[in-house]
């Protein structure tokens, strides 16, 4: 029996798996949500010896029951090979007395590889299942990571085209060039005058636009979305802490059954939902540790069950957290009301119309598994340094939040729990924010990619070629707009 999902503001909207990942977004603006969490069916011992492809298909079949036993391994068989640099696919590295769960051995360095990487499979498989003869227009808003990761995963394949907005002056340099040095017939990058959260509530509004939906339809497009608001995002980030694990089993670290602790830095809570559902699938997960930086919106929700984006942008040395609208968030309080999807809804028309709201003190005690935690930007650093001090291991900005926020206020009180804390992003991405973080007064003149090559020395690493790639790689994409003329750009590329 199929697996259905409904929207979060909707019940009545009740899809299969493969078209919720073919929309992408419900046409009422709720996110997809499968209508149970259904159980991991294998001994957690087994766990032990299961490659991350064999994981994966143990963990996605539950979920997306519509997709054939040779539909999905096909997807992952094609997703999961030698584009990552190491045969594991996220490796787990102990540093100290925690664990990192590295998520960036992917194209683009970033862990939305992991996703990513399957997305562009799961849906021109679901467009055939579906009978779908539209071209796909995956629209995206990113933060950084997510951006680089849906061109590279979509560039070129048949049947799609991709448009990716990002905040001009909100990423890195390294980031940026990521993206806009994209090949692809089918890809187009935009860079908009305003920050993350201005393009996701963009993109997010053209999505709502039924008028702008039938006008493009009628020229043969159909939208979709790469973002971690589509179903197809999400499933995929619960293998790789199903995955990990694994590795505890398989190191000694654990026997099965006793639990772990998993430490997230999120910004847009698609990250550490994943860690959520993979608590409920059976997975013994004791702490939900949500890190944030210094736009502690996340923070300051769990502390008093307000959210609030009434506040501040602060741009930070881990971009791709700088987020004040968090839209995976919705997922969690709608399963927080006892999955009424009437509550929840009028939660979000609050958060639109004044940019808060608050939860009930029922709602709060059902996501007592997660706590909150922040580092501001000297800690980050600072956490940066002690751990390349005392291991010579080295933590990217987003990594570094999250272990700061460990060891600063949960590691004493997590006892024995071995801590998996998720590695996001690979320190070349942010060399010049790591290098400073090691040694400010030596590194602080040097251009990026003089500071790529410091790094690689200190490492020992073999620079990745994602960073090689855009050394002398030309730009493609340099169209800057302001962020009320985004329905204006998805026209040009699509009708012009």
């Amino acid at each position: 029996m199929n697996l259905m999902y409904n929207s979060t503001r909707n019940a009545e909207d009740r899809v299969t798996a493969s078209q919720a990942i073919l929309k992408g977004l419900a046409e009422d603006g709720g996110l997809y949500v499968p209508e149970r969490i259904p159980a991991l069916e294998l001994p957690l011992a087994s766990l032990a010896g299961m490659s991350y492809q064999e994981t994966a298909y143990a963990v996605m079949k539950q979920f997306l029951t519509d997709y054939s036993e040779e539909e999905l391994k096909d997807c992952i068989r094609r997703a999961y090979d030698d584009k990552f640099d190491t045969e594991e696919i996220a490796p787990l590295r102990k540093a100290g007395e925690a664990y990192y769960l590295e998520l960036f051995h992917g194209a683009t360095i970033a862990f939305k590889d992991m996703a990513l990487s399957i997305l562009p499979y799961l849906m021109t498989t679901a467009a055939k299942k579906n009978h779908e003869t539209h071209e796909i227009v995956i629209l995206t808003a990113t933060s950084g990571d997510t951006g680089k990761a849906a061109l590279a995963g979509f560039a070129d394949v048949p049947g799609t085209r991709i448009l990716v907005f990002y905040p001009k002056h909100g990423v890195s340099p390294v980031q940026e060039l990521q993206m806009v040095t994209q090949k692809g017939a089918n890809t187009c990058v935009v860079g908009i005058l305003g920050n993350f959260d201005d393009a996701q509530s963009g993109v997010k509004r053209l999505f709502a636009d039924k008028k702008l939906g039938e006008e493009l339809r009628e020229q043969g497009f159909c939208f979709s979305s790469a973002n971690s608001i589509n179903i197809g995002r999400l499933v995929p980030q619960i293998v790789y802490y199903v995955y990990a694990y694994g590795r505890l089993l398989k190191d000694g670290k654990l026997l099965a059954g006793e639990p772990m602790n998993v430490v997230v830095p999120t910004g847009n809570f698609g990250n550490i939902l994943a860690a959520f559902y993979t608590k409920n699938m059976g997975l013994p997960i004791e702490k939900l540790i949500c890190a944030s930086n210094e736009n502690k919106v996340l923070f300051d929700f769990f502390r008093t069950g307000t959210y609030d984006r009434n506040r501040e942008f602060v741009l930070t040395s881990s971009p791709s957290m700088d987020i004040l609208i968090s839209s995976n968030l919705e997922r969690l309080i709608y399963h927080a009301s006892g999955q009424n999807a009437a509550v929840n809804a009028a939660l979000m028309r609050e958060l639109s119309e004044a940019g808060r709201y608050t939860v009930t003190e029922e709602m709060r005690t059902r996501m007592g598994d997660f706590a909150g935690g922040y580092a501001t930007e000297e800690q980050t650093f600072a956490e940066i340094r002690r751990v390349y001090t005392e291991s010579g291991y080295v933590l990217d900005t987003h990594t570094a939040v999250a272990s700061s926020v460990y060891h600063n206020q949960f590691a004493k009180e997590c006892g024995s729990v071995p801590a998996v804390i998720a590695s996001t992003a690979s320190p070349y991405k942010f060399a010049r924010s790591v290098m400073t973080a090691i040694h400010e007064a030596k590194y602080r003149e040097m251009d990026d990619f003089t500071l790529i090559d410091e790094l690689q020395g200190i490492t020992g690493t073999p620079i990745p070629r994602a960073i090689e790639e855009i050394r002398s790689t030309p730009v493609l994409h340099d169209t800057v707009i302001e962020k009320d003329e985004m329905e204006a750009a998805v026209k040009h590329f699509l009708l012009s």
